[in-house]
């Protein structure tokens, strides 16, 4: 930083700049608002008048080298009201002083690509662009309510404690992008909520170091880019895609958090619920939340090639239970969170969603989740049959104590399955299923073993077979008989004994064949019980 300037204003200064530079050294604020709160919009296409406007050249000259406070004061740039001319240029420059400028009008950008700063507050501020590339500040930048036509610039930047950008409105530049900041790094809370963006809003390769908020927010994207491009965005705590509650008389339209904004979670007199809005993709690939991602009451509106991704992310727990989307697709593929907490109503139908490699670990539905829904749920992910997700299902089920909707699940697995045989495997298919449901519900197989053996005991009652040796049988007994046909392995004492001839020998032995297949899955069934236990 180059040696200060003598305690007087330079020469060149008009009235409205010398003041300007007086209240510097004062650290007061230097305020040029109308009367008329009409005549304050700094959005307002009304012209102000050079008795308002201070030279960006003189703004630049008291930051990067502006004169010592006054005794007993500390130096500091505070604007209300101001309209600063031609373009404010503090490239690579070192700023001590504070800045806060409320309700201001710049005529052009503002260019502070790898600049230092302490503190900046613009509030509710009308700016043609930001170009900040590699910005570092010691402590907040702050830019609610601000309007910035052709975009803002953070690629890179350091935000030493938070970044505040709540209700800001800004147009796209002319690549489409509204909000570029890949690769910025804020070391406590993002907060951008209630905002509105015309482009693209990228975060590639983010880092925020608590939460990152986008409560209330619409995000619009623009010349066939992303609402929200932010994969390998790093959070410490919680990504908030969710609603807010908005009211005008919910607190000082001046405050910081700004106005506008409940945060009890609950509706109260005079506030309405104005939920998160995506117009357009979003990819959230490979990012990484240490608390959760929560999309409560959330509103994503895609066309048919758009997508909501979040490919590979790591949480601890997923919240969807957004607004289903009418088009485009929920892909989960890679995905890995401990528990989804879901809604049935907010999953996309079938084409709608993938899950390829989503592991989950509980399930927390917010109302009433049936396991039919739950199957449907799976049987939209998989377009073409994948076993994994309903693999997957069934471990969570089984894991959670569910072991009868585990079972249907693996059911549903192998009718699905049985779609892609070929027609002999598919009518074994079906054979199988309708007697013993591929072996998921024992007590049906059991009961077929009853009624076949009833059936074998009727029949064979009718028949007086002749022994095979005349010295070696025991007494002829058809229950018995049925019985030792039916169970493999186990001797009853009748098998062996008596020569049946005829449709008695095929009788006989299609009671040996079920019996083989009908005990293999009892068996089976039972071997799954005693693993559970």
């Amino acid at each position: 930083m180059t040696e200060p300037l003598d305690d007087g204003p330079p020469d060149g200064l008009s009235p409205t700049e010398e003041r300007m530079w007086n209240a510097f050294r004062n650290g007061s604020t230097y305020d040029l608002s109308d009367p008329n709160p009409l005549l304050n919009d700094p959005f307002s296409p009304r012209p102000w008048g050079p008795e308002r406007s201070v030279r960006a050249s003189i703004v630049a000259r008291l930051l990067l080298s502006g004169p010592s406070a006054r005794p007993g004061r500390v130096a500091a740039l505070k604007l209300r009201g101001v309209q600063i001319t031609g373009t404010l240029k503090l490239a690579g420059g070192s700023v001590a002083p504070y800045v806060e400028l409320n309700g201001c009008r710049f005529e052009s950008e503002i260019l502070m690509p790898e600049a230092h700063f302490t503190t900046v507050r613009m509030v509710g501020c009308a700016i043609p662009r930001i170009e900040a590339a590699r910005l570092r500040t010691e402590g907040d930048l702050h830019l609610p309510r601000c309007r910035v036509e052709h975009g803002i610039r953070l690629t890179d930047a350091q935000i030493g404690t938070d970044l505040l950008i709540n209700q800001i409105h800004v147009r796209p530049d002319r690549r489409g992008r509204a909000i570029t900041a890949d690769g910025m790094s804020v070391a406590q809370d993002l907060q951008a909520e209630l905002i509105e963006t015309y482009g693209e809003f990228s975060l590639r390769g983010a880092k925020v170091g608590v939460s990152l908020s986008l409560r209330g927010s619409r995000l619009r994207a623009a010349a066939e880019r992303r609402a929200l491009n932010a994969p390998q965005l790093s959070v410490e705590r919680t990504l908030y895609m969710t609603g807010a509650w908005v009211s005008e008389s919910t607190g000082n339209q001046g405050s910081t958090p700004p106005f506008g904004i409940g945060r009890n979670g609950a509706a109260t007199r005079g506030t309405r619920l104005q939920p998160f809005e995506c117009h357009g993709g979003v990819r959230l690939d490979d990012g990484r939340f240490g608390d959760a991602v929560d999309l409560h009451r959330a509103r994503f509106v895609l066309n048919s090639r758009e997508e909501l991704s979040l490919r590979r992310i790591a949480t601890p727990e997923l919240r969807f239970n957004a607004e289903r989307p009418e088009e485009g697709r929920v892909v989960l593929n890679g995905a890995k969170v401990v528990t989804l907490i879901d809604l049935a109503a907010s999953w996309p139908g079938p084409g709608g969603l993938a899950m390829g490699g989503f592991v989950y670990e509980n399930l927390v539905p917010y109302e009433e989740f049936p396991l039919g829904r739950r199957l449907e749920w799976v049987a939209s992910a998989t377009p073409e049959y994948s076993p994994e997700p309903y693999e997957r299902l069934a471990t969570v089920l089984r894991n959670s104590g569910e072991d009868a909707d585990a079972r249907e699940v693996l059911l549903a697995k192998q009718r699905r399955r049985r779609e892609t045989l070929p027609l002999a495997a598919k009518l074994w298919g079906y054979l199988q299923d309708w007697t013993v449901a591929y072996g998921y519900r024992p007590g049906r197989a059991a009961l077929w073993m009853a009624v076949l053996w009833a059936m074998g005991t009727v029949a064979f009652t009718q028949v007086s077979p002749a022994p095979i040796k005349q010295d070696e049988h025991p007494q002829w007994n058809a229950a018995l008989y049925a019985l030792d046909l039916l169970v493999p392995v186990i001797n009853l004492g009748q098998d062996g004994y008596w020569r049946l001839d005829g449709h008695w020998q095929w009788a006989s032995a299609s009671l040996v064949l079920l019996g083989w297949i009908l005990a293999t899955t009892v068996a089976a069934g039972a071997s799954r019980l005693l693993r559970r236990g």
